[in-house]
């Protein structure tokens, strides 16, 4: 801090002193005359603070902040005049994050810009915004000094700079290219790899699939436990791809093992640490995505899916091949309550085009959600994983829980006897459509359903093969609202979910109360006519 210039806590700052973000920090008012001179100001946290009243019409200085340490101290801009300083942040308490690099103007402001500038008619207005100014664009040509018989002028001097600066990026270019032919030559594993990933290249989802290890018969863990142990072997036979998480590592599970964090100091880590920043996150993996080489995938809570939705909705919308890993997937969270117990979540993002939901009933159907997912190139897939332990639904086969999965929908339990009645259900829900199936007997087929993106994408055959039109006694289980199932239950049919927000209390305990176990379905079921 320049000594002289600031205060803190009331004291004047003394210079290289280390200061904390709950430190005050304002303009000095003696140093009235020290306009010209240039001062740093640098705090060494994650978060600074900013506050205190101005004295004479002084403002609070700005705090530049080096986010966790990792910004070297030679790279950050951090000189700017005491003039300029004073003018950018107003009185009172501001919390900054991390400002990298500050453009002013002469007198002092970040910047100053005119909305609409050449159309009198709508510049400073919000006008400007919206209406535009097409209609006066011929009086604006003549305002700015455009040759009218241009629709797209670009001058003289401009094409002479971009020819300039286009001979000189080519040279660039053919030196780039000559080192990058001799790293090719001295890594062709690895350059094979790059090649790949730049022309499109990578596993289909049977071949990441039996990179899968099968689980054993007798697990009893959480699909995001599954998720876990199912991205090891992946991340192994995908060394480009990366994840990363919102601060949750711990509770989403997963972290690459045996790869490093991805820092300013180790490019070569695997992890991506995002803070808290859901959005940001979301964000920075549609810029991975759009350069094409690294495969993404990124985790949170799937209740906070809605902090990263508009990049999400931009991920389905540009075909970015990203990895969304949401866990904690339904009320069966428990204990932290409505606030984080996702209810319309899922169903708010099965209805985004393009989006791939996967909520997966077991450790298996995990394995093929996530061979699903990693091999996905045309759009970004999201996989919404259970925070409680669920049983292995060993009585279906590995093989049809991860083909089944790929493909959205299947049949897990088939009818004996003549089929009269269908039971539907996905995620952790499936458990109990199969014992609600033993309880009523004959004649009832278990349907499988954790996307209904990809079982859509499935022919008219094979859709019909799972749910025979001709019948009509369906009946659908899911821990979350039910409006998109009656697509497959019908009018004939019944949907048992949770139309409402959750409650405090152990997951198992809130799902009984909700109604969401097998003699729900059972009782449904024999309801239908």
């Amino acid at each position: 801090i320049a000594k002289g210039w600031v205060k803190v806590n009331g004291e004047t700052a003394v210079l290289g002193k280390p200061v904390s973000p709950l430190d005050r920090i304002e303009a000095d008012p003696l140093a009235r005359g020290q306009q010209d001179k240039q001062v740093t100001i640098l705090i060494h946290k994650p978060m600074g603070y900013v506050s205190g009243q101005a004295e004479d019409g002084y403002q609070p200085a700005v705090v530049l902040v080096r986010p966790e340490n990792r910004w070297p101290e030679d790279k950050l801009p951090t000189q700017f005049s005491a003039g300029q300083l004073k003018s950018l942040v107003p009185a009172g308490r501001l919390d900054i994050d991390s400002i990298g690099l500050l453009v002013l103007t002469q007198d002092g402001r970040i910047a100053k810009t005119l909305i609409g500038k050449g159309i009198p008619e709508v510049a400073g207005t919000a006008k400007a915004h919206g209406e535009g100014g097409a209609k006066f664009i011929e009086a604006a040509r003549k305002s700015l000094g455009l040759p009218e018989a241009e629709h797209f002028h670009v001058s003289a001097e401009t094409h002479a700079f971009f020819a300039a600066h286009g001979a000189e990026l080519a040279k660039k270019r053919a030196e780039w290219k000559k080192t990058f032919e001799a790293w090719s030559a001295a890594n062709p594993e690895l350059s094979a790899h790059l090649h790949a990933a730049v022309a499109g290249k990578g596993l289909s989802a049977a071949e990441i699939s039996a990179k899968i290890p099968a689980f054993a018969s007798d697990s009893k863990i959480a699909t995001r436990k599954a998720g876990s142990d199912v991205l090891q072997p992946i991340a192994a036979a995908m060394p480009l791809a990366v994840s990363g998480s919102a601060d949750l590592y711990g509770s989403t599970l997963n972290y690459i093992a045996g790869a490093k964090d991805f820092t300013a100091a180790s490019f070569d880590g695997r992890n991506i640490r995002y803070g808290i920043r859901e959005h940001a996150m979301a964000a920075i993996m549609n810029g991975i995505a759009y350069d094409g080489i690294f495969h993404a995938s990124g985790a949170t809570f799937l209740v906070f899916a809605d902090y990263a939705r508009p990049s999400i909705r931009i991920a389905a919308l540009s075909k970015l091949p990203v990895v969304y890993i949401f866990t904690h997937d339904s009320v069966g969270v428990g204990e932290d309550g409505p606030t984080h117990q996702p209810v319309e979540t899922v169903s708010g993002l099965r209805v985004i085009p393009n989006l791939n939901v996967i909520r997966p009933a077991d450790p298996e159907e995990t394995a093929g959600a996530f061979a699903a997912a990693f091999s996905r190139r045309n759009g970004p897939t999201l996989l919404a994983l259970t925070r409680q332990a669920v049983p292995l639904l060993s009585g279906i086969s590995v093989e049809d829980r991860r083909n089944g999965a790929m493909k959205g929908g299947y049949i897990a339990q088939k009818e004996t006897g003549s089929l009269h009645t269908i039971l539907m259900a996905s995620g952790s829900e499936l458990q109990h459509a199969i014992a609600a199936a033993k309880q009523i007997g004959e004649g009832v087929r278990v349907v499988s359903m954790p996307s209904m993106d990809l079982f859509e994408q499935q022919t008219a055959e094979y859709r019909e093969s799972v749910l025979p039109s001709s019948v009509r006694r369906r009946v659908a289980i899911e821990a979350g609202v039910r409006d998109l199932w009656f697509r497959y239950v019908g009018l004939d049919g019944a949907v048992i979910g949770i139309d409402r927000f959750g409650l405090s209390a152990p997951g198992n305990v809130v799902m009984e109360k909700l109604g969401i176990t097998a003699q729900s379905v059972v009782d449904a079921a024999k309801s239908l006519k």
